[in-house]
């Protein structure tokens, strides 16, 4: 009754990104079936995702996402909403956070850094499986472990930040299996979130414009990017936000991808964009710099060679765009 049946479709060469997608089937007509969830619980190929602190829980060393039963002994420390995430390829797969484990922390300084390298094991696995933080294994999972590990990530974080009705104040409640907030108040209705962001690809001839923000390690430069603001279109938002942070004037727009960024719960709307000016005025409040690198100095940072560029950060949109850029392969 719940077996995986979407149909494969050719795939654009953009929609390979990290978290691009991979075909799951949400079902987005069986959240608020009770009787059908309800016969999922009983399901003996039913998995769940478990997370805890934003961290996803993984198998072993970096084995992939683990998928656990819903009576597993860990599924003891978990609270909060149970998330349908959809029908996978085996069967039914949510997600939970473990909000009842609270594990002696103070020997791991590094533990919800950026790119926290730490793994924290819960006891009822007998340390065969770890948390480990998203960012870190992203480049590792399958794509379909990318986009539940992302879905499961945002979802469960929003539910963490919006658990007061806006409208009234009043503590809401976990609805239509996950995906949506009811306040018991006034009736008022919350649906998760996510927040448009632009990131741009901007050229000049044979150069491309990049950014560093204050406060990254020393040698990081990225593609320039920026939220989305009310009544704005994405080719306006990237003029805009390329002009304020750079100074730089942009001209024809066009969109290359897609990437869902659950942290906490932005989709990145890649593009490209030709510069009418090379100037560069920075915004110190938003830049700690900005340059024009030019293409065979951008091969040379993505092979890790550049004196003083690093390699764009793998699995991010923007190492994405720069590597086809590269090799003339934006389709």
């Amino acid at each position: 009754m719940f077996r995986y049946s979407w149909q494969p479709c050719r795939m654009k060469h953009a929609e390979t990104v990290t978290f691009g997608g991979s075909g799951l089937d949400r079902a987005a007509h069986l959240r608020d079936d009770a009787a059908a969830l309800a016969a999922m619980v009983d399901d003996p190929q039913t998995r769940c995702l478990v997370l805890w602190r934003g961290k996803l829980l993984i198998r072993g060393e970096r084995q992939g996402l683990a998928r656990l039963k819903l009576d597993h002994p860990v599924m003891a420390d978990a609270g909060g909403p149970r998330v349908f995430l959809g029908l996978d390829d085996v069967g039914p797969l949510f997600a939970v956070d473990l909000t009842g484990w609270n594990p002696d922390l103070s020997d791991t300084p590094e533990m919800g850094t950026f790119l926290d390298p730490t793994m924290q094991c819960h006891p009822a696995t007998g340390g065969l499986m770890c948390f480990a933080e998203l960012r870190a294994i992203m480049t590792g999972l399958t794509a379909r472990e990318a986009e539940c590990a992302a879905t499961a990530r945002a979802v469960l974080g929003w539910h963490q930040s919006h658990m007061y009705c806006s409208c009234c104040g009043v503590r809401s409640e976990p609805a239509q299996a996950g995906w949506q907030r009811k306040c018991p108040a006034c009736d008022g209705s919350h649906f998760p979130r996510t927040d448009p962001v632009v990131i741009m690809l901007i050229v000049d001839g044979d150069n491309v414009l990049v950014g560093r923000s204050p406060g990254w390690p020393e040698g990081m430069y990225s593609l320039l990017a920026g939220f989305v603001e009310p009544g704005e279109t994405i080719e306006a938002a990237v003029r805009r936000e390329v002009f304020e942070e750079a100074g730089i004037t942009v001209g024809a727009v066009s969109y290359l991808a897609s990437q869902p960024w659950a942290f906490p719960s932005s989709l990145m709307i890649g593009c490209y964009g030709d510069a009418l000016t090379t100037d560069i005025t920075l915004d110190p409040k938003e830049l700690e710099d900005a340059i024009w690198v030019s293409r065979s100095e951008m091969a040379q940072a993505a092979r890790g060679e550049h004196a003083t560029i690093k390699p764009a950060r793998r699995g991010a949109i923007a190492h994405f765009l720069l590597e086809n850029w590269l090799n003339d392969r934006l389709d």
